[in-house]
């Protein structure tokens, strides 16, 4: 792991000793289970295009404060009037100034499928993610120990949560595809200097299987770009910084996508 992976990796582990002290394991599994059936997010991603997982990001340790003192509410239903395919919601706190209420918020605010975006190295996230209304988490492979990253793909499925599973180097994607992960994430910042080349999605898809789902992460601005991976075979993107800076927020997300305005009553 590298040192600034692993800062990232110990404020989330702080923070996650302090949650399991005020909301005991049992409490969370029981909240978790009455949780409905998950929205569909791996079928939102695999269908024809690209698919577009909108993010809600308020800073991040590369871009500082990117947007503050928008409803998190608010940002979702413009993301989701714009033809987004899936929501992201950033719950680091430290980082990233997200938050599980953030989760919450976002699944009372649109009918698409919601991704917790954090650092997943615990089990106890898992419920956590089920219990505030993800349908999806991330996996990141440079956080844990491939063990560890096994356990917690197969506990993501049980409990009706569908990985991203994320990676950057080609040993990471070998640990991925080592436990056959359904969704590959490439991400396309380099952890350890924050770093963005895009160029990292069309250099890691070529040694992707066939039957995988993709999705470049990071770095993506412009349709032109979306474009281009999605001739290289990628089945999602996933974009923030650049949609949370947007004066128009709707805008923003239908020229990305190129959907339609919707038609007047």
């Amino acid at each position: 792991m590298s040192v600034r992976l692993e800062e990232l990796v110990g404020a989330t582990r702080a923070a996650l000793y302090a949650r399991k002290r005020e909301h005991p394991i049992a409490e969370l599994e029981r909240e978790a289970g009455a949780q409905p059936e998950g929205r569909p997010f791996y079928e939102a991603l695999a269908r024809p295009g690209t698919s577009l997982i909108a993010e809600h990001k308020r800073r991040s340790p590369s871009a500082g404060t990117i947007r503050e003192g928008v409803l998190c509410a608010d940002v979702v239903r413009a993301y989701e009037r714009g033809g987004a395919a899936a929501v992201s919601v950033l719950t680091e706190e430290t980082h990233f100034g997200g938050s599980l209420d953030d989760l919450r918020e976002a699944r009372a605010a649109t009918e698409l499928p919601i991704l917790r975006k954090d650092f997943t190295i615990d089990p106890y996230q898992l419920y956590e993610a089920k219990a505030w209304g993800a349908d999806a988490v991330l996996l990141v492979v440079g956080s844990v120990e491939p063990e560890e990253l096994a356990a917690l793909y197969r506990e993501a499925y049980a409990l009706d949560l569908d990985p991203i599973v994320e990676v950057h180097r080609e040993e990471e994607l070998e640990v991925a595809l080592g436990i056959d992960a359904d969704v590959l994430g490439i991400n396309n910042r380099d952890l350890d200097d924050f770093s963005v080349d895009i160029e990292r999605t069309f250099d890691l898809i070529a040694d992707v299987p066939a039957g995988k789902v993709v999705v470049s992460e990071s770095g993506i601005r412009y349709r032109e770009q979306i474009e281009e991976l999605e001739q290289a075979g990628v089945d999602a993107v996933l974009i923030g910084e650049a949609l949370m800076r947007a004066p128009d927020t709707e805008a923003a997300v239908r020229e990305l996508t190129h959907s339609e305005e919707p038609t007047q009553a």
